[in-house]
């Protein structure tokens, strides 16, 4: 029986869609489009700043283009040829990519040490990560030449260990081909370690209370929380710091100038010091210009191959 008031609507009819009014577009299509009018600016600046130049720049290295007359001709692949066939440069490449490896490895482990210590309910460990930061806030010019001097054969270092008895180890950390290139390894990771501690802390910070609770209840040690349930969830941070460091290492120039200048002999050469001596004391442009196009392809692929690898890990 139905109620006195209650309708029934017939079967056969339907309520008409409200259609938007035609030459309205949909929200959705104004969602979509919307965001890209924003970027538009950014794309503009970073192409007419950075694009443009690099490509009229890339074009340089297959001519004889001296850096100074109008007038140059092409000369083919014949500056690549140069590159792979001049033993600084090779040199040089090698040093990059030992540098940026070991540095990328022992940055991430000691951030990732420091970030666990800086996450644990210490007292003073709000004061820790200003002093483990303070670091990355100096010019890295500044300080490699800091750290040149330490390094020095009378420097602080090694009156430190001369004073409390192992003036056996004192050496010429930057004069020895075999400790300069790990003397700028360790005035990187001692810089930027606390860059990385900041990433890894975020991520620490993120991982949920409950996870590490019931991780404890089901008992798990410290050990075990952390190779099974922290590290995991640390991957996206991960992620981040491996691709940071290994660009960061690729392209290191700074330190190196500043502490050893590439020397002694190529030991501590890099790509970037290669690309800066050629152009600006030899006055080979179009070398130097295809020595850095080889450092950006390596740089490229690298990074590539390094997220490819670790984004996998993440999903």
């Amino acid at each position: 029986m139905a109620l006195p008031h209650a309708t029934t609507t017939p079967p056969d009819v339907r309520e008409p869609a409200i259609q938007p009014p035609q030459g309205t577009p949909s929200r959705r299509k104004v969602g979509v489009r919307a965001p890209w009018w924003f970027v538009v600016p950014a794309i503009s600046i970073y192409l007419f700043f950075v694009v443009v130049p690099s490509s009229r720049g890339a074009v340089f290295s297959f001519t004889d283009w001296n850096g100074l007359r109008p007038d140059w001709s092409f000369v083919g692949l014949d500056n690549y040829a140069s590159v792979f066939s001049d033993r600084t440069a090779r040199d040089a490449l090698v040093n990059t990519l030992v540098l940026a490896a070991v540095a990328m490895a022992v940055q991430n482990v000691v951030g990732l040490l420091l970030a666990l210590g800086v996450n644990s309910m210490v007292k003073s460990r709000y004061v820790l990560r200003v002093i483990f930061f303070a670091p990355v806030v100096l010019t890295p010019l500044v300080a490699g030449y800091v750290w040149s001097f330490l390094l020095s054969p009378n420097g602080a270092i090694n009156e430190a260990l001369r004073a409390v008895g192992l003036g056996g180890l004192a050496h010429d950390w930057l004069g020895d081909p075999d400790t300069a290139l790990y003397a700028i390894v360790l005035e990187i990771v001692w810089q930027f370690a606390g860059y990385s501690m900041v990433i890894y802390l975020a991520g620490l910070q993120a991982i949920p209370a409950e996870v590490l609770e019931a991780a404890t209840i089901d008992g798990a040690g410290p050990w075990s929380k952390f190779r099974s349930v922290v590290l995991p969830l640390l991957n996206g941070a991960v992620v981040i710091n491996v691709m940071l460091c290994l660009i960061g290492g690729l392209k290191q120039f700074d330190q190196v100038m500043a502490m050893t200048g590439g020397g002694p002999g190529t030991a501590t050469e890099t790509i970037s010091t290669a690309i800066y001596k050629s152009a600006f004391s030899l006055g080979d442009f179009p070398f130097s210009i295809a020595l850095a196009v080889v450092m950006t392809v390596v740089i490229a692929v690298l990074a590539a191959v390094q997220f490819r690898l670790t984004q996998r890990k993440v999903s």
